[in-house]
């Protein structure tokens, strides 16, 4: 179904992979077409709990794919930027967590598609970096923005205008990473966690996800009235009923996503 993306659900946990290994997996019109096709399938899929996306081969994402980029004109490269904020925003949306699983380049739009999953677990062997301005280019992908918001203005500042490559424990320090580890335990570490996400109550991931998202820019008084009103909606599901009442009779809970 698709040429550019490997796709499989195991149980309640979809696995993304993009596979363009011989470009370093850049992102091209039709990656990106790809990329939001699976995305729009795994949100329609209300038996998933979670999401792991990764690269096939060396890198995660090496960038957008530049031999695609050469060729545009301004308008083609305003549209091409709308584009990838569309895929960037669709799954920094989407009602369950996606963690990224950075298996090595994660570079320009590699980083920006990264920066857009909930959480980041990179392989000792992960590189991260925003090399556009040496193009002649800025980060087009929402990448001055989400950038700024994780590792703060003056280090996104650094690493843009110096397009500085740094390796998974930089990265880690710095806060653009969760957690780094070998690279045989990669994708074991990322289904630990999507196990640990899909074992709880999915009404409740996906409203805490969407009370971070929604909060975070907002002022406090804005963001505090956001969870107040979440927090009450929560009491409306089956899975409020069935996590308290598994609590109360000692039993592990069953949650059926309603």
């Amino acid at each position: 179904m698709y040429e550019t993306i490997n796709f499989e659900v195991k149980e309640n946990i979809a696995y993304i992979t993009i596979n363009r290994p011989k470009a370093m997996n850049a992102l091209n019109s039709q990656v990106l077409d790809e990329l939001l096709a699976v995305f729009t399938e795994v949100e329609n899929n209300k038996d998933l709990r979670a999401a792991i996306l990764t690269g096939e081969g060396k890198a995660f994402v090496a960038g957008a794919d530049i031999v695609e980029m050469s060729k545009m004109n301004t308008v083609e490269a305003r549209e091409f930027a709308i584009r990838g904020h569309g895929v960037m925003n669709f799954i920094e949306n989407l009602r369950i967590p996606v963690i990224a699983a950075v298996n090595g380049f994660a570079l320009g739009g590699g980083c920006e598609l990264s920066m857009a999953c909930d959480i980041r677990i990179a392989s000792e062997k992960a590189k991260f970096g925003q090399p556009e301005v040496g193009l002649g280019l800025i980060p087009g992908f929402c990448g001055t923005q989400r950038l700024s918001r994780l590792v703060g203005k003056g280090m996104a500042k650094y690493l843009i205008l110096t397009a500085d490559m740094i390796d998974a424990v930089e990265a880690h320090r710095i806060g653009l990473v969760e957690k780094v580890v070998a690279p045989e335990e990669l994708l074991p570490e990322c289904e630990r966690i999507a196990k640990m996400i899909a074992s709880k109550a999915p009404i409740a991931v996906a409203v805490s996800k969407d009370c971070i998202n929604n909060g975070f820019n907002a002022d406090m008084k804005t963001a505090s009235q956001y969870e107040i009103n979440s927090f009450g909606i929560t009491f409306s599901s089956e899975d409020f009923v069935e996590g308290t009442s598994a609590f109360i009779e000692k039993r592990k809970a069953e949650f059926k996503n309603k």
